[in-house]
């Protein structure tokens, strides 16, 4: 954290800023606190520039970096922050903001249009820009309101004047269930007809269509005609896929329509809400569609981010997929390092036993130890890593993680009456021993 006490700035200002962060280091949970702490840095030196001093620049960004380290689904402050680098640093450092926060919150529609935005302003090569368009569209474009971050990228090839990229932009969008399907359809089906055929569709099925045109009017035709009955073929096929894609529409308004908070908050959201949520996934891991039920689920994350159950949810989800290892320990790590305190550990156990499951002993042991450093008197962590070690190395092992923990120094005499009669439980059933069991108890 930045030394408050080296900032040259005025003493009323400084003593904001120490008033502010004294109260965040006292309560980090409180989103007020976090917010008086940001406003006050923003406001050093009677308002953040290029001629700000480093003190107050470390400052500002010291206290960014921990609030949206705390708080990483804030897309509005992403955006802020960079804003802010960029008028005090330049576009390299806002750039470095915004790969931060895409990668703090990779679904965000609304954080991925404007980092391509700015990229659009300040970068001059056309194939920088296109390369940061694609990995959006890896993230969010499948997402049902990515019209916004679809439409900056069809903006931009218009810029470009690339009327063939435009339309290949098109040809990929109607065939995604979006809130706006029908004007991408609309605006695709209008440019259809001033393309060259081979643009429109591949030889295979061009050669196809001339060949029924044909069958159907046999003898010599005006060019034109021909390719005017091929044309109406096409714009059939293209009706078809419209008609395939409203379907989905309609299959998933009814979810999407009941969905009132789309974006990240740090308040409670109502029981209809969380309901919707899982009525969601169930209709969409039905479906089956890998990349689509991903994408609702990183979504629903992001709304939901304080809720165990769609951790829980996803981490399933993602371990019964085949040759997901790498995916499900991601989700683990996100769930237990940025959004699940480590009061609730039931997410971090799951995670151990996941671990344990693949071989990584050492792991599972480790993320034991990490909650007990931070919970010593959590008795369910204490019977999961004794029985671990029983799984792993019999009985006598896990009576030794017990008999440890009993005589932790830090072990309330609550908890250590507790662990006895787990050691005796483990006895009775692991030994078979009932006399050795009551023992233990006396």
């Amino acid at each position: 954290m930045s030394d408050f006490g080296s900032y040259g700035g005025s003493d009323e200002e400084f003593a904001s800023v120490r008033k502010h962060n004294a109260l965040v280091e006292a309560d980090s949970d409180s989103f007020e606190n976090w917010e008086n702490l940001i406003k006050a840095c923003e406001t050093l030196d009677g308002g953040l520039n290029r001629n700000s001093s480093p003190q107050a620049l470390a400052t500002f960004r010291d206290a960014y970096d921990r609030f949206l380290l705390k708080f990483p689904l804030l897309f509005g402050y992403w955006k802020k922050y960079a804003d802010l680098e960029f008028n005090i640093a330049g576009p390299e450092s806002a750039q470095m903001v915004y790969e931060k926060g895409c990668a703090s919150i990779t679904n965000s529609v609304d954080l991925w249009t404007d980092y391509c935005s700015f990229t659009m302003e300040t970068t001059h090569d056309p194939h920088l820009v296109r390369e940061l368009f694609e990995r959006g569209t890896s993230y969010v474009g499948l997402d049902f309101l990515a019209h916004p971050f679809w439409d900056k990228y069809i903006e931009y090839e218009e810029r470009q004047e690339a009327q063939d990229r435009v339309f290949a932009l098109l040809a990929r969008i109607i065939r995604i269930p979006m809130h706006q399907y029908a004007r991408y359809y609309e605006r695709f089906r209008a440019l259809a007809h001033t393309r060259p055929l081979l643009e429109v569709v591949d030889a295979e099925t061009l050669a196809k269509f001339q060949a029924e045109v044909a069958a159907e009017a046999p003898g010599q035709r005006p060019e034109l005609e021909v390719e005017r009955d091929v044309r109406a073929k096409i714009d059939g096929m293209y009706f078809e896929v419209f008609q395939s894609t409203q379907n989905e529409v309609s299959k998933r308004w009814t979810y999407e329509s009941e969905i009132k908070r789309p974006y990240f908050h740090v308040t409670e959201l109502e029981h209809a809400q969380l309901s919707n949520w899982r009525k969601y996934l169930d209709f969409e891991e039905a479906e089956g569609d890998y990349s689509r039920i991903v994408c609702l689920y990183e979504r629903c994350l992001t709304t939901c981010a304080f809720y165990d159950e769609f951790w829980f949810r996803y981490s399933r989800w993602m371990a019964s997929q085949a040759e997901k290892e790498s995916e499900t320990r991601n989700i683990f790590i996100r769930a237990a390092t940025m959004f699940v305190p480590v009061s609730r550990p039931g997410i971090r156990l799951q995670w151990a036993y996941f671990e344990e499951s693949t071989g990584r002993v050492g792991v599972a042991l480790a993320i034991h130890e990490a909650i007990l450093m931070k919970l010593q008197d959590c008795i369910e962590v204490v019977v999961s890593w004794a029985n671990m070690e029983r799984r792993q190395n019999g009985v006598d092992a896990a009576i030794q993680v017990y008999k440890d923990q009993i005589d932790a120094p830090t072990v309330d005499i609550y908890t250590k009456a507790a662990l006895v009669a787990e050691w005796a439980l483990l006895v009775w059933r692991g030994k078979g021993s009932a006399e050795d069991a009551r023992a233990h108890l006396c």
